[in-house]
């Protein structure tokens, strides 16, 4: 799904080709540049507003607002929903594995740079 940080200086949506776009994707407050396939946009856009809105609910009903340890929770907290969810696809699997992966860099170079 995700073709890497993209490194374009865009504006919210610029498409690449035909059928790769690149987005501006903010999770908690940051920028992620990305590259993604053009049919997988909708996907990638829908997960960075399930995380945003995962990270505000614990944000609002937690004492914790640690960007790192909220993001934490979020991705456990979404990824245990999905694990006892039926699989409707195998595109969707993949999907989910493919934000799963974004999470867990993010959080590897988040604990890198404390």
């Amino acid at each position: 799904m995700f073709h890497g940080f993209s490194e374009t200086k865009s504006t919210e949506f610029e498409t690449i080709n035909m059928a790769e776009v690149s987005l501006k994707i903010v999770i908690s407050g940051r920028t992620y540049p990305l590259t993604v396939k053009q049919e997988d946009e909708q996907a990638v856009l829908d997960a960075a507003k399930m995380i945003n809105d995962k990270v505000k609910e614990f944000e609002q009903n937690y004492s914790v607002r640690d960007k790192q340890d909220l993001l934490a929770m979020s991705a456990l907290n979404l990824l245990a929903i999905q694990q006892n969810t039926p699989k409707k696809s195998p595109e969707l699997e993949s999907e989910i594995n493919q934000l799963d992966l974004f999470v867990s860099d993010y959080l590897q170079k988040e604990s890198n740079s404390i």
